[in-house]
């Protein structure tokens, strides 16, 4: 990284942000618990709504269709199949069995599937405006977030939805952090562990990537954030799975010191 200063800070959520464990022991139990209730209900709304298209429950509608449409291209022979041979279509009401079939089996194996990560990001949006979900911060975080926006950008790239990254820190264990946030990046920016997907941030966001630092706890991304040009630093949170030593990437516990 060339610049002194970096003019981006970009920041992975789990292990960087947040305990790993955040998503595999409080978001995806409490999506699983509701995803039947949640979809039933929305698409029940869908097809009862007097002008479609333009129900509280289409954006749940889109969704579903997009993971019908995902499913058929799995290549993978055991996945669920939400259309049986032979059938063309189906409505996501009378599909709902295998669709939630579908659903259970990629979140089991925690699969980067744009369409539910969006359904989550919905399910979850209720469990935070309910007060029954809270997103769960490391101490430093706050007071890092108000210095490096006072002379930089503060953004978030994680596999989790745009719309799961604002609840987390909207909804957060200190408080409303997203007036310290200036961007949100998920998947459909492109794949974490590319390079293009840190150059279309970069761009995005209006800086050159040497004036971007990308802060995560894996290897893998942040290689690919450097092979962009980006400056980083693998952040070694306890609880984190460990990394070798010789990763050619600075290491830091926290954010104190930055």
């Amino acid at each position: 990284m060339s610049a002194e200063r970096p003019k981006l800070y970009l920041l992975d959520v789990e292990g960087t942000v947040a305990p790993l464990t955040l998503t595999s022991e409080v978001l995806f139990p409490y999506a699983r618990e509701h995803f039947e209730e949640f979809l039933r209900n929305g698409l029940v709304q869908e097809f009862e709504s007097l002008r479609p298209g333009d129900s509280p429950a289409d954006a749940i509608f889109l969704d579903v269709m997009a993971l019908m449409g995902e499913n058929q291209a799995e290549i993978d022979p055991d996945v669920p199949r939400i259309l049986a041979p032979g059938v063309d279509s189906v409505s996501p009401a009378s599909g709902m069995p295998r669709i939630l079939a579908y659903v259970y089996w990629l979140m089991d194996r925690d699969r980067k599937s744009t369409a539910l990560k969006s359904l989550q990001g919905k399910i979850w949006k209720a469990g935070f405006e309910s007060g029954e979900l809270k997103g769960t911060l490391f101490a430093d975080v706050p007071e890092a977030f108000e210095r490096w926006a006072l002379d930089a950008r503060v953004a978030i790239y994680s596999s989790g939805s745009v719309e799961a990254q604002e609840l987390l820190f909207r909804y957060s264990n200190f408080g409303d952090l997203t007036p310290l946030i200036s961007g949100y990046f998920d998947t459909r920016v492109g794949a974490k562990r590319k390079s293009a997907s840190y150059a279309a941030i970069a761009a995005e966001m209006k800086v050159a990537p040497d004036e971007v630092l990308f802060f995560s706890d894996i290897v893998a991304e942040l290689d690919a954030a450097r092979g962009a040009g980006c400056g980083t630093r693998i952040v070694m949170r306890e609880g984190n799975v460990p990394v070798a030593e010789e990763n050619g990437h600075e290491r830091i516990a926290s954010f104190e010191n930055l």
